[in-house]
């Protein structure tokens, strides 16, 4: 296997700290929400997942539709990063809602679907989080 691209990120004093990525592109206060007892005010893990995930998966959108060989118009994807308390334990949820322009219904679903396993964060979390997925 050979490492493409590697991010490096320091974060000081967890969900209550600072990040900051090697090369001072990322640079962040973190707190947590206030809906989990925090003071809010700042970024958190959830928000930054959600951002990376919904990147990803707007990606894979493209390359699937290059695969199929269909033309698409601009993707947009909301992704929704939860924390559910489960049986005692904290665990994540997600919901990507999807909007391909230019494309009929079966066909956005069929790229979706493609997306799936082409998007590295989908592929890392199947099985592990609940993960819905839906054309908008």
């Amino acid at each position: 296997m050979e490492k493409v691209y590697e991010a490096e990120v320091t974060t000081l004093a967890g969900r209550n700290g600072h990040a900051k990525s090697s090369d001072g592109n990322l640079d962040v206060d973190i707190r947590f929400p206030k809906e989990m007892g925090g003071a809010g005010g700042a970024t958190n893990p959830e928000q930054l997942f959600a951002a990376a995930w919904s990147a990803c998966f707007g990606t894979s959108v493209s390359i699937a539709a290059g695969i199929e060989k269909v033309t698409i118009g601009d993707v947009l994807v909301t992704a929704k990063i939860g924390v559910v308390h489960h049986n005692g334990n904290y665990d994540l949820s997600a919901h990507l809602a999807i909007q391909i322009n230019g494309v009929d219904t079966d066909t956005a679903k069929t790229l979706i679907d493609k997306a799936q396993s082409i998007c590295s964060y989908s592929k890392a979390t199947k099985g592990n989080i609940h993960a819905t997925y839906e054309l908008a």
